[in-house]
C-alpha cells in the first residue's frame, strides 16, 4: 500500500489536500501533517517524520510545505520514495530590496491578523492567492478563507518566523536521488514557473509540470495536480 505524507502550506490544513482524494491510487494511505506552533522548517520536518507511518513515503509539499519537504529530505532522505514539490521555492530570504519587500509584506499581514483577526487577514490575503478568475467564485474563496481562519495568530507568527529564517535548500535539491515532481502553475504570481524551472535544473531526477491555475493548485486544479504528483521524474 502506498503511503503519502502530505505537507500543507502556510496557514493551511487537510482541506488543501482534500480535493485530491478521488484521484489517489486505490488503497493509498494519506497522512496530512500538523505542524502545531513549530517556528522553524527543520522542526516542522521533525514533526512530519514523527507523524509519518512506517516504511517508504511518497512525500508531497505545497508552498511552505514544499520547503518542509526539502528539510525532511535533508534529515531522512532514506525515508522518501518519491517527492513532489508544489508552488514552492528553495532559496533563503533575498538580500537587499527584494528581501525587505518580503519582510514588509509578511509584517503587514501579521499585523492585520493581530489587529482585525485571522479571518479578516485571510480575506485580504486570498486576493493574490488564486487565479484571478477564481475570485468571483464565492464558495471556493470561502473554503480557503475558512481554512486559514481555523489557524491561530500564534501559528501564523510561528510559520512566518520559519519562512523568514528559511535555509538555502540548493544542496538538498542537488543531492536528491529519488524521483521528483516539480509542480508550478502558470497563474501563480507568488511562486513563478521560472523558479520551478531553476529547481528542476538543480535536481537529478526531476520532471517539471506546469498547471493552468494559481498558487492553490491542489484546490484549484485537483485532477491535474494529482496526476503530476503521481508522475515524478526518473
Amino acid at each position: 500500500m502506498s503511503a503519502y505524507l502530505l505537507l500543507p502550506g502556510l496557514m493551511c490544513d487537510a482541506a488543501v489536500w482534500a480535493p485530491l482524494e478521488p484521484h489517489w491510487p486505490e488503497g493509498a494511505s494519506c497522512t496530512v501533517v500538523d505542524y502545531g506552533e513549530a517556528d522553524s522548517l527543520a522542526e516542522m520536518a521533525r514533526r512530519a517524520l514523527a507523524q509519518a507511518p512506517p516504511g517508504p513515503l511518497h512525500v508531497a509539499g505545497h508552498s511552505m510545505g514544499g520547503r518542509v519537504a526539502l528539510e525532511l529530505c535533508r534529515q531522512a532522505p532514506q525515508r522518501v520514495a518519491s517527492l513532489a514539490l508544489l508552488n514552492t521555492g528553495y532559496l533563503p530570504l533575498a538580500e537587499g530590496e527584494a528581501g525587505q519587500k518580503e519582510l514588509a509584506t509578511r509584517a503587514r499581514f501579521l499585523q492585520l491578523a493581530r489587529s482585525q483577526g485571522v479571518r479578516a487577514m485571510a480575506q485580504d490575503w486570498v486576493q493574490g492567492m488564486v487565479a484571478p478568475q477564481r475570485l468571483a467564485q464565492t464558495e471556493f474563496i470561502e473554503a480557503i478563507v475558512a481554512m486559514i481562519a481555523r489557524q491561530s495568530e500564534a501559528i501564523f507568527a510561528a510559520q512566518i518566523h520559519a519562512l523568514i529564517h528559511r535555509p538555502d535548500a540548493t544542496d538538498v535539491l542537488r543531492g536528491l536521488t529519488m524521483p521528483v515532481s516539480v509542480i508550478a502553475a502558470a497563474q501563480d504570481s507568488w511562486a513563478t514557473v521560472a523558479q520551478h524551472e531553476a529547481m528542476v535544473a538543480l535536481t537529478p531526477h526531476a520532471r517539471l509540470h506546469v498547471l493552468a491555475c494559481g498558487h492553490m493548485a491542489p484546490m484549484e486544479d485537483p485532477a491535474p495536480t494529482a496526476q503530476a504528483i503521481l508522475s515524478p521524474g526518473s
